[in-house]
């Protein structure tokens, strides 16, 4: 039996991915890796708009995949602060679940737009977050938004 583990969340903007995701890698030999500190230091400059994120979070991924199947291979857990948040990008979740072979968990943060939003705006005022986003945004990211299915073969917590 394996100790590994993969965390995986999904949840629209502000719904609590990435609190859950400290909350997840305080546990023993569980290492955490967001998207939002890795894109705001390699890219920041360059996002802009959504489509900025969407190439650049691409690129990200791609380096990722490797790196994330390697360390939860050595037998250490892996809490993937990045959004699954459409099928697309969780069948490159699953690939990595699937190429490490570890057990896994995708974390459905179930959370209402309203208080995402009035999250979302005390983040962006508390400025601890490095990246704002206005409602316009927040509004256009949703619509893309799609909860996992079952058929998508998820081992899925609610919350």
């Amino acid at each position: 039996m394996t100790l590994e583990h993969l965390h995986i969340l999904c949840g629209k903007i502000a719904s609590g991915k990435s609190t859950l995701a400290g909350e997840l890698s305080s546990q023993p030999a569980t290492v955490l890796i967001s998207e939002d500190i890795w894109l705001a230091e390699l890219f920041g400059p360059e996002m802009s708009t959504i489509k900025d994120y969407v190439r650049v979070s691409a690129r990200l991924r791609s380096v990722m995949e490797p790196h994330v199947i390697g360390l939860l291979k050595t037998g250490v857990s892996v809490v993937l602060d990045f959004p699954a948040n459409t099928p697309e990008t969780r069948v490159w979740m699953r690939r990595v679940a699937e190429g490490s072979g570890c057990d896994h968990t995708l974390h459905y943060l179930n959370v209402s737009n309203e208080i995402c939003r009035e999250r979302l705006r005390a983040r962006n005022a508390s400025g601890a977050h490095p990246f704002s986003v206005s409602d316009e945004q927040f509004e256009a990211v949703t619509r893309h938004f799609v909860p996992p299915a079952p058929d998508e073969g998820f081992n899925v917590l609610e919350r």
